[in-house]
């Protein structure tokens, strides 16, 4: 059984508050897009492994009891009798990039399981697990725009439709860390909520939809600031880093043709959103 995990951005992501143990409060609006990993199941017969990871396309470095998909496996594995099983993955969507590719690949996987074994789990039983192994990844069990709030973790579903624009995705070679970002941010609550600014005509999201991330990011790594100037000069009508970065992405209303070219060696895609 397959199933293939998507990846997520941010329109729009303030930093209101820091926590008393040390996280903070965010608003932001997760919405899915077809950018795809790959994901199978087998089970493991004739051995005594309890299982066995198998990674293509981008390589991911660590152990395999730290994939979060394995510790997916293993908190299910805890209340059900799971047999040993094959896991087969295939990574596409960039990692370290702000798109969720690992807490989505999470999530599909309790959904996966969940199927392949009829292990009867509800969808907020399959959030439940899906939040022990990550802030976002309960987002990724149904799978549709949300208002995020606390941690990421607190989702209230939105009104909001792409469909029929176009995504370009790009990824700059460097990257940002979660603490560099966090630690370049002062929280404050924004003056107008995302939640109405959101219902705005897309062309008016340029200036008002912001990332509170970008301002130092930006300073400390101008290529990537410079990726988002390229997409407004070619045409589109929003632009932003999603989440922390370092991938930018631009929505465009109609296809652009050789994206590729325009940003030398980073990873780029164009997506329609639906």
């Amino acid at each position: 059984m397959i199933t293939f995990p998507n990846a997520k951005i941010n329109l729009g992501l303030n930093i209101v508050e820091r926590r008393p143990d040390g996280y903070h409060n965010l608003e932001t609006i997760f919405y899915p897009i077809h950018l795809e990993d790959a994901l199978e199941v087998v089970p493991l017969t004739g051995s005594t492994q309890e299982f066995d990871l198998k990674v293509t396309g981008t390589p991911i470095e660590g152990s395999p009891e730290d994939n979060l998909v394995v510790k997916a496996y293993r908190l299910l594995k805890r209340d059900f009798d799971l047999p040993p099983i094959h896991i087969y993955m295939y990574k596409h969507i960039p990692m370290g990039a702000g798109l969720g590719g690992g807490s989505s690949d999470a999530a599909f996987m309790i959904k996966l399981l969940n199927e392949k074994f009829d292990l009867g789990l509800s969808i907020g039983q399959m959030e439940t697990y899906a939040s022990q192994l990550g802030a976002d990844c309960a987002f990724f069990i149904k799978d549709r725009p949300v208002f995020a709030t606390g941690i990421g973790n607190v989702f209230e579903p939105v009104e909001l439709s792409l469909k029929g624009m176009y995504i370009v995705l790009v990824k700059p070679v460097s990257s940002v860390s979660t603490k560099e970002a966090y630690a370049g941010v002062t929280p404050r609550r924004p003056t107008a909520p995302l939640t109405e600014l959101i219902r705005r005509p897309i062309e008016e999201w340029k200036g008002c939809i912001v990332n509170d991330f970008e301002p130092s990011v930006f300073v400390a790594h101008p290529e990537i600031a410079a990726i988002k100037d390229k997409l407004y000069d070619m045409g589109a009508v929003y632009a932003s880093m999603t989440g922390s970065g370092s991938t930018v992405y631009g929505i465009f209303k109609e296809s652009v043709p050789y994206v590729d070219e325009h940003f030398g060696e980073c990873f780029c895609r164009i997506r329609e959103l639906e």
